[in-house]
């Protein structure tokens, strides 16, 4: 086993869609920069795949556009919700947002990640290395300076940078042996994700609804040949859940959504369905040093609304519009990287503070058995005033202070929508 030392201007940790967004973003400005992503592929099931309308917004400033669009999706125009009397109500209507991004796409992740990796190969200063697990930060001085790194084959290495920053998710391996250990907030619930076929049904594609019973909680995401759900269980329940065995479980769907009780039987095995073990929490400084902590590693989202990634992706052009100037100069301080948390973390603050409140007002008292779904009065506003439903939907497929492409950053190969 050998240790091998090398040199880059910025190394960014984890391979997702924030780490492949400021990597191709640094390499437009000129910034060397390496990507390291400890899997071979970017395949995995049931990771987020919603692309928000500012994303989708960002693709056509990279020149991208016409590629994202050709990538299989299907749009998100509608989050609704059960009523009383056995209806839905729209309590989030996308399609009122002004267009072209007036939806979310639901997009396959890795699909999503091969467009940013293939663009980022075509820069000169951009390298990305797969089956390059991180292992910790290098720290000389009381300053980052790179990290260790461990391959598939076994091989370790050190690679050197001005710069190092985080994108490798809530369980990010960087902070703890640094001291900075997130607030956590509690959550009541984790979730179980799943997939079951969809036939030929009526229906459209682009919605997202809830199906919601005393102590259960689904929803629903229409996908073009299933259904994509996430099954809400109350906080730790998952190994008492999974003793109740398969034929429990599938009972438990199909009471939920009768129409599902036809296909129940394509669940043949619990390795079928993926934990999320749901946190919501954030760093008080997202940097020391030499690092900085963007993401789901600064600051973990709940699955609610599905804006962690919107939120990621926000951070890291954010990060680049502030740190690419530096960090071709090397002169990047910590002052810099200060910066970055200051533009991100009242957008941050905001959406946890909502899904803390979806949190104790929806989805824990309707696990616990105190409420059947959405509040009364929610429900009444929306149907009462259908131009309320532009809120919701504006904080979930927009957010509040959106981050456009830097000038050095966009191209013109495809046209950007008015």
């Amino acid at each position: 086993m050998t240790t091998d030392v090398q040199k880059t201007t910025c190394v960014v940790v984890g391979g997702g869609p924030a780490g492949m967004v400021l990597g191709l973003l640094l390499a437009r400005a000129g910034v060397e920069v390496t990507v390291l992503e400890k899997h071979a592929d970017f395949l995995r099931d049931f990771r987020g795949d919603t692309v928000h309308a500012t994303t989708i917004r960002l693709m056509d400033e990279l020149g991208l556009g016409a590629r994202f669009r050709a990538l299989p999706q299907s749009k998100l125009d509608r989050i609704s919700f059960p009523t009383p009397d056995g209806g839905t109500l729209a309590i989030g209507d996308v399609s009122k947002l002004r267009a072209p991004y007036n939806y979310i796409a639901m997009v396959p992740q890795w699909d999503l990640l091969d467009l940013l990796a293939d663009a980022g190969r075509a820069e000169p200063t951009f390298t990305l290395r797969m089956n390059t697990q991180v292992t910790e930060a290098i720290q000389e001085g009381g300053k980052v300076v790179g990290v260790r790194y461990r391959t598939a084959d076994g091989a370790t290495g050190e690679l050197r940078a001005d710069l190092t920053i985080g994108c490798d998710g809530r369980h990010s391996v960087l902070r703890e042996p640094l001291g900075m250990t997130p607030h956590e907030y509690p959550v009541p619930f984790d979730t179980w994700w799943f997939r079951l076929p969809r036939h030929d049904e009526p229906g459209e594609i682009s919605n997202l609804s809830a199906r919601i019973r005393m102590g259960e909680f689904m929803i629903v995401i229409n996908r073009d040949d299933y259904y994509q759900l996430a099954y809400f269980t109350k906080k730790g329940s998952d190994a008492a859940l999974r003793a109740e065995g398969l034929d429990r479980f599938r009972q438990r769907i199909a009471e939920l959504e009768p129409k599902f009780a036809d296909r129940v039987a394509a669940i043949t095995d619990f390795d079928q369905v993926k934990l999320l073990d749901v946190k919501l929490n954030r760093l008080h400084r997202w940097h020391t040093d030499g690092l900085l902590l963007i993401g789901d590693a600064a600051h973990a989202m709940s699955p609610i609304g599905g804006v962690g990634i919107n939120l990621a992706v926000q951070d890291a052009v954010a990060a680049a519009t502030i740190l690419a100037e530096p960090l071709r100069t090397g002169t990047v301080t910590e002052a810099d990287l200060a910066k970055v948390q200051r533009r991100r973390w009242l957008p941050m603050a905001l959406i946890q503070g909502l899904q803390r409140i979806l949190h104790t007002k929806v989805v824990g008292p309707t696990l616990s058995g105190k409420r059947n779904g959405m509040p009364s009065g929610v429900l009444w506003l929306s149907k009462t005033f259908p131009f309320l439903r532009r809120i919701p939907a504006y904080m979930i497929a927009r957010g509040p202070r959106p981050e456009h492409a830097p000038d050095f950053a966009r191209r013109d190969t495809e046209k950007v929508p008015a």
